[in-house]
């Protein structure tokens, strides 16, 4: 059974990339763009991981992340965070809060590939 990855971002141009490496890679892409809505839709999805950007409309990827840590549900769940801005701050907020992997953009196709590998192999 194909894994599946629910990708939480608002950049269409981003959305597509990383929704063509990975079904390439035989992985189904869930894609999702408020972060209102965010966590209901990674509870109804239940996806084997998550990719969710720091910068979304309506909710920040930070808020997000600490509501899927505080769930009982998901609070195991592999989430690799993405963001525009790789200052230390936002790395150490992604860690406390904890974001499995912490990646910027722009990065490789390889990179995200591997890294949502590793995620669901631990």
């Amino acid at each position: 059974m194909a894994k599946r990855v629910l990708l939480i971002e608002d950049e269409p141009n981003i959305i597509q990339a990383i929704s063509f490496i990975l079904s390439r890679d035989g992985w189904t892409v869930d894609t999702h763009a408020d972060g209102a809505t965010a966590v209901a839709e990674v509870e109804r999805r239940a996806p084997d991981v998550v990719i969710l950007d720091v910068m979304l409309p309506n909710r920040s990827g930070f808020d997000i992340l600490q509501d899927l840590r505080a769930a009982e549900a998901t609070e195991a769940l592999p989430v690799l965070m993405l963001t525009a801005r790789g200052q230390k701050r936002d790395r150490e907020l992604a860690e406390r809060y904890g974001a499995s992997r912490f990646m910027t953009k722009p990065f490789s196709n390889a990179e995200v590939l591997d890294t949502v590998r590793a995620l669901t192999e631990a």
